[in-house]
């Protein structure tokens, strides 16, 4: 059972001072029978009282407020974590029985939000890919795998053509991506055929730089197994996941696991870097990559987001957590 540590810094840096900021963070890691968190501490500029909420998913995520004028902001987690290995899923149910299992799945309120599916430009075609892909003789399971291998042998892993806001349709052209559209387009995939799927956000932890994706935070898809529960597949480094990868949160899409995000008052422009430094026991060294972006700039593509807005906010905690979901929700 790997030790982890891991460092993950997020620095904002605008031009000119910014006040009233509410942030949101989700930099909490998951801790069940797969993850025993060692050790967990964030670090904020000046120190502000952050209030800790479970939204609807079952995530960790914290806000705080931070009022007076400001030109820098920096968070710092540092996480000291013990991960447990996954079991694949086998003996499961016969092909049949687990796949007519999914009609009944449909109507539980419990999988709703993760079989959502938007009918945009190209859905038609990559519902055409799916429909030539899939194998009701074999397991649901199966069939999860080879979607995942299908997007790592025909989607190029590059940085800088994409970024947070890139939409399915853009990246199906594109063929090209980094983890979070690669997990997005996995996602659509398995919700065609009706397998619940649901969007992580956590790191991987390369033991050689073994890994796509590593020195970051790293995206992947939970699909739900019947007789199984939720397996994780990696389609960037077209795995399973192992007791490599940690996981933060959990969600339909990109949007409800960012890490970082806020509103504030002042001028748009900023310069964000984000590092996440790993390190274990096997590879002390540390795994260490920094992004920059700006307003008008992506330098490289991060998994750290942010709304921008003018809006009053008044200095309640709880209250700017509401709004903050409230806008989430029209997005």
């Amino acid at each position: 059972m790997p030790i982890y540590k891991i460092k993950h810094i997020t620095n904002y840096f605008y031009l000119e001072p910014v006040y009233d900021s509410i942030n949101q963070m989700m930099l909490y890691p998951i801790a069940d029978q797969h993850q025993k968190v060692i050790h967990h501490s964030i670090k904020i500029t000046d120190n502000p009282s952050v209030q800790v909420f479970t939204d609807k998913f079952g995530n960790t995520l914290g806000i705080f407020s931070y009022l007076q004028p400001h030109t820098e902001l920096n968070i710092t987690s540092d996480l000291e974590i013990e991960t447990f290995a996954f079991s694949e899923p086998d003996n499961i149910s016969h092909p049949d029985a687990a796949w007519n299992e999914y009609n009944y799945l449909q109507h539980d309120h419990r999988f709703r939000d993760f079989l959502q599916l938007e009918n945009k430009g190209f859905f038609e075609e990559i519902k055409e890919i799916v429909f030539q892909l899939v194998n009701k003789n074999i397991t649901p399971y199966e069939n999860a795998k080879v979607f995942s291998e299908y997007i790592f042998e025909n989607f190029i892993y590059t940085t800088g053509v994409t970024s947070i806001e890139t939409e399915i349709d853009e990246i199906w052209t594109l063929k090209a991506g980094v983890c979070q559209d690669f997990a997005h387009l996995l996602l659509v995939m398995l919700r065609i055929v009706n397998i619940p799927a649901r969007y992580v956000s956590g790191y991987i932890c390369p033991k050689n730089d073994d890994f796509r994706g590593a020195g970051a935070t790293h995206a992947w898809v939970e699909a739900f197994i019947p007789d199984y529960g939720w397996v994780g597949l990696d389609p960037t480094n077209n795995c399973v996941t192992s007791d490599q990868h940690i996981r933060l949160a959990v969600g339909r899409y990109f949007k409800d696991c960012t890490p970082f995000k806020g509103i504030y008052k002042g001028k748009l422009d900023h310069r964000l870097e984000v590092s996440v430094i790993v390190e274990n026991a096997e590879t002390p060294s540390s795994a260490t990559r920094i992004f920059t972006e700006d307003l008008f700039k992506s330098i490289e593509p991060s998994m750290v987001s942010e709304i921008k807005s003018s809006t009053t906010v008044g200095t309640n905690s709880y209250q700017a957590f509401i709004q903050m979901q409230q806008q989430q929700q029209q997005q």
